[in-house]
This record gives C-alpha cells, structure tokens and sequence, in this order.
C-alpha cells in the first residue's frame, strides 16, 4: 500500500508479474483492493487525530511540521504570507500558473526520458528552482494565490468526483474481509505510530508527521487530497506527496528487490 494507483499498483503487480510469471491483471485485481481500503482507513485516522488535536493542542502544530522558530520547512508560513499575495497583479497569477505547468510538461518529458514519475521530477524542479533563486518574489507572491485558489475553490469539487465517479466501489467492497481489513488497519496504524513516535524524537509535531505517514498509504495524490481534507491540514500537501510519490516509489522497488531475492 504505498505510491497510490499509478505509482503503487500497476508498478507493483507488473513487477508480480515479471518475477512470479503469472498475469499482470491476476496480481493488479488483488493489489488495487487494499490500495483503496488503505487509503479509507488513512482518511478515517487521519480525521481521528484532527480531533485529538483539538483536544490536546500541544500535540499539533495546526499545519506545522515544528514550533516556530526551528522550521526551515513551516508550510503554515504560507498563511502569513497571503495578505501579500493577495495584492498581486494579474501579470503575476498568470506568470506563475503558467510556471506550474512548464514544471509539469518538464516532468513529463523526464518521464519519457529517464521513467521518473511526473510529479516526483516536478517536485525535484520545483525544489531546485527554488533554491537556485531562480523564481522571482513576484512569481512567489503569484504562486500564493494560485495555491489558495486550489485549496479553497478545488478541493471539494474534487472529493465528490472521486467519491462519486473515480472510486471503484465494487474492488472496494470485495476486500471487506476479516483478514484484509484487520491486516491493513494494522499497517495503516503502526505507519501513523511510527511517524508520530520519529516526529516526537525529532522535535516536530507528532499530530502533523503522523498525518504526513498516513499519506503514504493513500490512493495517490486523490488520496492525498481526502486525507488532508479530512485532517484540515492541506498545508501539509508538499510533504504529502513526497510520502506518496518517493515514498511509494521507494516502497515498491524495496518490495520487488525483496521479492527477487528470496523468489
């Protein structure tokens, strides 16, 4: 359970496929069951500790990875920063939604050229023009408003057409068994425990790196987007996809590295 639909399943049961010789459809109809009662429980235990952190605030940050003052990577920043954003110019939005989709197109053709996933190579892009200072205050300020209109005026629209049309309802039942459900509660809790044990050590909020580790059992960045929804922590997003994006591609390879060796 790890990296979604696109990174997750269809790699992982190709890879069934090749080591086991069996058909990759067999593997797939057995993988994508668990991928999706995964992503559920995420989003359940994920709005279980929205609630626990309401009850005891000194367990989350709201948004925070660590306390003010030792964040080098505070996405709730980014709310003190919107008043600013909100007085860009036009010029500016434009500028910077079109920024967005060059870095997607760019991970597209490392995609086709090198098999990095899209998202993952946008994130590296992303994260190398950032500290290359190569996107302008401007084009930061722009970036804001682009983010704050998806937050706010996407994410919803998106979570009823994943309930309602993506969501594969049927797969979904059919892995309402005892032993799978009890297994994959199992998994999903002792990857949130653990992220929130590590969190704790590391002097960051144990709710927030909790939530983060959820995102790595989710159904990809849909799942990444009802699971912080649900949470109230879309802030948290980037780091959502790193869990899910690398973190999945560094689950599936260590599955299937282990799988060869002992087949």
């Amino acid at each position: 359970m790890a990296g979604g639909v696109g990174e997750g399943a269809i790699p992982l049961s190709i890879g069934y496929a090749a080591i086991l010789g069996q058909p990759q459809g067999d593997f797939f109809a057995q993988v994508l069951p668990p991928v999706m009662l995964g992503s559920l429980t995420a989003i359940l235990f994920s709005g279980m500790l929205n609630y626990v952190g309401k009850k005891y605030p000194h367990l989350t940050g709201n948004g925070r990875l660590q306390p003010p003052g030792d964040d080098a990577l505070d996405l709730a920043a980014v709310e003190q920063q919107e008043d600013m954003a909100s007085s860009s110019d036009i010029t500016g939005i434009a500028a910077a939604g079109l920024t967005a989709i060059v870095l997607y197109l760019l991970g597209v053709m490392l995609f086709h050229l090198i098999g990095l996933p899209a998202p993952v190579a946008m994130l590296f892009l992303a994260v190398a023009a950032k500290l290359g200072s190569a996107v302008s205050p401007r084009l930061q300020s722009g970036g804001l408003v682009v983010y704050r209109f998806v937050r706010i005026g996407m994410t919803y629209p998106l979570l009823f057409a994943i309930g309602v049309s993506l969501t594969p309802w049927e797969k979904l039942m059919s892995a309402f068994t005892v032993a799978n459900v009890v297994t994959i509660i199992a998994t999903v809790f002792t990857l949130m425990a653990t992220g929130a044990l590590i969190g704790r050590l590391m002097n960051m909020y144990p709710i927030e790196t909790a939530i983060v580790n959820a995102c790595h059992s989710g159904q990809g960045g849909t799942g990444d987007v009802a699971i912080l929804s649900a949470a109230e922590r879309m802030q948290l997003m980037p780091f959502a996809q790193i869990a899910t994006r690398i973190g999945g591609a560094i689950t599936v390879t260590a599955v299937l590295v282990l799988l060869r060796w002992i087949g």
